[in-house]
């Protein structure tokens, strides 16, 4: 009898153990763009660990941002909503009700809680302020340190960040110049003593191995490899980083040195994780996910033709072009999905969330612009759905969106709502250098059709049109 209770037991431990979702880490990088990484074509920047990644895992060549810009595509990432439906649609002032989630904006870590995970967002969030609806504590996540808002997060040296909902102090010292902003943590270092990414990582993976015996959530949303805008303009170099490692004696400028070096140290600390994960054995119940927010930057004071950050792409970020919205997306998940793999399905930040709850076996909220792409994951292509459009807008300087219909039919209007759409097939036009409109009228008529009812009215985000003559 003794001998059969303990059979059973192992029978229902072991059964516990294979009903046991998966680990998900999310690790998004701050506008590093399609062609910054070795295993998309980059030649000058070292990322090892990426490389290896994507050699472990599964490249997605088409796969898209929720926006060109970091605050509408983290809304979308954490949402499942498309920039026309979605609460946050651009990079406004950090204090108005379009820039904070509100108690009805369900957000994956919120689901991933309920379904009994632990969640940790560390690094930037960008989605509400200090004491708003929109803190990451009040948003589904367990734990937080990092940044709130994607101004403070420019600062690599900053005095503070927020544990919770409160400060903690860093040995840094800004420069003091009388501005009214000086007290938010944005700004230029005066003396640095803390390098935030490093202790970003430290948390992380400190975090990942306190949890580990449970299924876990953690959110990694790095400030790297994007630019302190504030030391662009007081010194010319905005890629702000305590040693140049490896490419100290290049013959390259000071800036693109700098720029190489930031994406180098990021590679590094994501190999400190894979490592760790095979180190406490659960590397083959986590699935790691690795992308960025939007398309490479120009802000830092490197030429990014330099690096070819784009690829093949046309455009970066703030661009309704790939080059601004297409985004490295990496996954692994060792004996779940299939090494060296390049699917050819297309995704894009709102689908996360489907992916997630179908990964831990929770409902979504209905009325998303979300498909899960777990079958793809999991090889079970036959059942894989897909997205007869995906939408973007953006109001920077005017209105701007673009739509992809059919996973290759690529439009763009600039500016104007009345603007007249551009199209490119990116099946034989990668870079978006042929606009065919005029060849295909119907397939133009059937976009347009579309983007006049892709969105609804957001008190936040109205339509203002930029002049004609800037078109």
């Amino acid at each position: 009898m003794h001998r059969s209770l303990l059979l059973l037991l192992v029978c229902v431990l072991t059964a516990r153990a294979a009903e046991r979702p998966p680990n998900i880490v999310f690790v998004l990088a701050d506008d590093l763009g399609y062609g910054e990484i070795g295993c998309q074509g980059q030649q000058l920047i070292a990322t090892p660990n990426i490389d290896r990644l994507a050699r472990e895992g599964m490249r997605f060549p088409q796969f898209y941002a929720g926006n060109t810009v970091c605050g509408p595509s983290r809304c979308t990432l954490m949402t499942g909503k498309n920039n026309g439906h979605a609460r946050i649609r651009g990079n406004i002032g950090v204090n108005l009700p379009g820039a904070i989630l509100q108690p009805e904006d369900t957000t994956v870590a919120e689901l991933l809680q309920r379904a009994g995970y632990a969640t940790a967002c560390i690094g930037k969030w960008g989605l509400g302020t200090a004491g708003s609806t929109g803190m990451p504590t009040k948003k589904g996540f367990d734990y937080f340190l990092g940044y709130l808002d994607h101004v403070h997060a420019h600062n690599p040296y900053t005095e503070f960040l927020y544990r919770g909902e409160e400060r903690v102090w860093l040995k840094n010292k800004q420069f003091r110049e009388g501005k009214p902003n000086e007290d938010t943590g944005a700004g230029v270092a005066e003396w640095r003593g803390e390098y935030v990414p490093d202790l970003l990582a430290d948390e992380a993976l400190q975090w990942v191995e306190k949890n580990r015996e449970r299924p876990f959530f953690l959110y990694w949303s790095l400030i790297t490899p994007h630019a302190n805008n504030e030391a662009t303009r007081r010194t010319g170099n905005g890629s702000e980083i305590p040693d140049l490692g490896d490419y100290r004696d290049r013959d390259w400028p000071e800036p693109a040195k700098a720029h190489a070096a930031i994406i180098s140290r990021l590679d590094a600390d994501l190999g400190r994780l894979l490592d760790l994960l095979k180190k406490t054995g659960i590397e083959e119940n986590t699935l790691v996910i690795f992308t960025s927010d939007n398309g490479h930057h120009n802000e830092a004071g490197h030429d990014p033709a330099f690096f070819h950050e784009a690829g093949p792409l046309r455009g970066f970020k703030r661009a309704m072009y790939e080059g601004g919205i297409r985004i490295p997306f990496i996954a692994r998940w060792p004996g779940k999905v299939r090494a060296g793999a390049v699917p050819a399905h297309v995704g894009y930040f709102g689908d996360f969330i489907a992916t997630a709850a179908d990964l831990a076996h929770v409902e979504v909220p209905a009325n998303l612009d979300s498909i899960s792409f777990a079958p793809t994951l999991l090889g079970h292509d036959s059942e894989q759905k897909n997205h007869d459009f995906l939408y973007w807008e953006f109001h920077e300087k005017g209105f701007s969106q673009a739509a992809l219909m059919d996973d290759h039919w690529k439009a763009v209007r600039n500016l104007r709502h009345d603007a007249p759409l551009e199209l490119y097939d990116l099946t034989s036009d990668l870079g978006e250098t042929k606009n065919v409109a005029a060849e295909h009228p119907d397939i133009v008529a059937k976009i347009d059709a579309y983007l006049h009812n892709a969105r609804t009215e957001a008190p936040d985000y109205p339509i203002k049109d930029a002049p004609a003559k800037q078109l």
